[in-house]
């Protein structure tokens, strides 16, 4: 039995993907937490549950207007990040993979940011009255979205990259024949996680309808892998948009938030997802549409025969 330990690259999903605050801090910090939880027989849903609690615990302090307790909610806060990278580079080390997984990860990252509203608009109530939840609910609507499109981008790009078993990609297709398998009666819990993540599966897919159509003649023409060199040719355009994913992902808006609240200003991170976000998921989303819609017609012309 090989029992080498796993290194810290093995547990990374892709250079491409990963960013530089990933990388050099909370992948190093996840690593190590996954190798302890490894020993301890902890499995990685286990490690998204606990880093729902201490998100939580993070959105409390945010209500409270004390830079010592701010200090803390920050504390909190990367604590819980440096989990959600722990659960996956655990995955990977122990090769638990599930739907149930990718599920609860997304939902953990809802709840840490849903409570984070809560301390955010109860704090600022007295003096904005009931327009703040006005705006934090707009802008938890965006937030959502910018990071599920992160999410879908960046597995898209994996796909062609590391093939299917590099990347958590799944398309609604296949999720819905797989919930018409299941029974209410037998498979009650299966079902219901599979209800909502063939919902956001689908939410994914109805943004990017170029890319629908690129997978669509993908598997007409050639079946389940894609010739080599359109795989190589996707990853050159596709690499330069992993910036923006990253953005739109945890580390940029995070540090926002921290210095909204450092600077007594909480409502500044809500404007800053609204607007500079919101812009950057607009120019993601249209780069990649036209992107997809160049490789259609190359794949059309017969470039890739």
């Amino acid at each position: 039995m090989d029992n080498k330990q796993p290194t810290l690259e093995s547990t990374l999903k892709s250079t491409d993907t990963e960013e530089f605050i990933d990388i050099h801090f909370y992948r190093p910090i996840g690593y190590r937490w996954a190798l302890l939880f490894q020993k301890l027989g902890v499995t990685p849903n286990a490690v998204t549950i606990a880093s729902i609690f201490l998100g939580i615990g993070s959105g409390i302090c945010f209500y409270f207007d004390n830079i010592w307790i701010s200090l803390l909610g920050i504390f909190l806060l990367v604590w819980a990040n440096s989990y959600d990278s722990a659960d996956g580079q655990l995955a990977r080390m122990t090769k638990q993979f599930s739907a149930l997984g990718r599920v609860l990860d997304g939902f953990a990252g809802n709840l840490w940011f849903a409570s984070i509203y809560v301390g955010i608009c109860l704090r600022l109530y007295p003096e904005w009255g009931g327009w703040i939840w006005v705006l934090a609910c707009v802008t938890g609507y965006f937030h959502s979205k910018q990071a599920e499109m992160a999410d879908y981008y960046r597995n898209v790009h994996l796909l062609f990259l590391k093939g299917k078993a590099g990347s958590e990609l799944d398309n609604s297709a296949e999720l819905t024949a797989k919930f018409k398998e299941l029974t209410w009666s037998k498979n009650f819990g299966a079902k219901i996680v599979l209800f909502f993540y063939r919902n956001y599966t689908t939410d994914q897919e109805n943004r990017s309808p170029r890319l629908q159509v690129l997978f669509r003649l993908l598997r007409e023409r050639f079946g389940d892998v894609a010739p080599e060199s359109f795989r190589n040719d996707f990853r050159e355009k596709s690499l330069p948009l992993m910036k923006y994913t990253n953005i739109l992902s945890f580390n940029t808006r995070s540090i926002a938030l921290f210095v909204s609240i450092l600077l007594g200003w909480p409502w500044l991170y809500f404007v800053f997802e609204l607007t500079v976000l919101n812009i950057l998921l607009v120019y993601m989303v249209t780069r990649h549409e036209k992107i997809s819609k160049g490789f259609v017609l190359d794949i059309k012309s017969g470039k890739y025969n």
